[in-house]
């Protein structure tokens, strides 16, 4: 009988720890995403891992692998889109991974790569998936759609050219 409630407390105490882990994690994430919706990028240091890599469909050309480098994309996202702001519906959380959902939304004032300002203003879903280690961010797939974001810009569809 011993061993029956040893074994239980022990799984108590790592559930227990997991959860306090999970909610560590969500509390980290949070106040990423507040430091990032108030440019202060010095604030990513505690929260971010140095050698942090961003994986996303949405931009294959643009790769990401260090703080550094995830301060400099969001330098070019902030000069494109001023006033973007991201806004956090859900979390869930389990060991070192935290799945969010939630909506960016912001006006193209600035030249997004290879496009022109187009002064519209575009809102859009987005989710991922966010690997911990040692307290901070340390991996992020994320994915949104594209299509929408090009079409609220008014890049899709594409101008028709006259006499094709």
């Amino acid at each position: 009988m011993g061993s029956s409630r040893t074994l239980f407390a022990v799984v108590a105490i790592l559930a227990l720890l997991t959860g306090c882990h999970a909610q560590s994690n969500k509390a980290s994430f949070l106040r990423a995403v507040h430091a990032i919706n108030d440019r202060d990028l010095a604030s990513l240091d505690d929260l971010i891992a140095i050698d942090y890599v961003r994986h996303s469909q949405a931009t294959p050309d643009v790769q990401v692998r260090s703080l550094d480098e995830f301060k400099r994309f969001l330098r070019d996202d902030f000069a494109a889109i001023p006033d973007s702001l991201m806004t956090i519906d859900l979390l869930v959380a389990e060991g070192d991974l935290l799945a969010f959902w939630g909506t960016y939304a912001g006006t193209q004032t600035g030249q997004m790569g290879p496009l022109p300002p187009s002064g519209r203003r575009m809102v859009l879903d987005f989710s991922g998936v966010h690997r911990f280690e040692n307290g901070e961010i340390a991996e992020t797939w994320i994915v949104w759609d594209n299509l929408s974001a090009m079409t609220q810009l008014g890049f899709f569809p594409p101008p028709s050219r006259e006499g094709n």
